[in-house]
C-alpha cells in the first residue's frame, strides 16, 4: 500500500497533488463543495484563496477573490471594497452567501465570511 502511494506522489502533477489535499482539508460535513453549488440557493463554501485582484463593476470599485476548494473554483465579489483586513493569498476562509453564474463564472456578491487560522 504504501509503496503504491510513494509512486503515485513521486510520478503526479504537483497541481494535482495541490488539488488533492485542498480536497481533504476542505472536506466538511456542514461545507458544500464547489463543485456541487446550485445557483440561487444559499450555501457555504469553503477554500483557500487562489487569486485576490481590485476591479471596477459599474464604476465602483470591488475586490473580487477566486477561492478554490480543490473540486473546483469560485469567485467571490465584495462591492465597494479594495482590501479586506486579514484576507491573503494561501488563507484558507469560509463563505456563506447565494451564488449566481455570471458569464459562465459561479459568483459570490458580498458573503459572510470567516477567516480559518493558518495552517
Amino acid at each position: 500500500m504504501a509503496l503504491r502511494n510513494l509512486r503515485k506522489r513521486l510520478t503526479a502533477d504537483t497541481e494535482d497533488l495541490h488539488r488533492e489535499s485542498l480536497r481533504k482539508k476542505f472536506n466538511q460535513p456542514d461545507v458544500t463543495h464547489l463543485c456541487d453549488l446550485e445557483p440561487r440557493k444559499k450555501a457555504k463554501v469553503a477554500g483557500e484563496v487562489k487569486r485576490i485582484r481590485t476591479v471596477p463593476r459599474s464604476g465602483v470599485p470591488s475586490l473580487e477573490i477566486v477561492v478554490s476548494d480543490g473540486t473546483a473554483d469560485a469567485i467571490v465579489v465584495f462591492t465597494g471594497r479594495r482590501t479586506l483586513g486579514g484576507l491573503e493569498h494561501g488563507r484558507g476562509v469560509v463563505f456563506e452567501g447565494v451564488p449566481h453564474n455570471e458569464h459562465g463564472r459561479c459568483v459570490i456578491l458580498n458573503p459572510a465570511y470567516t477567516l480559518l487560522p493558518h495552517a
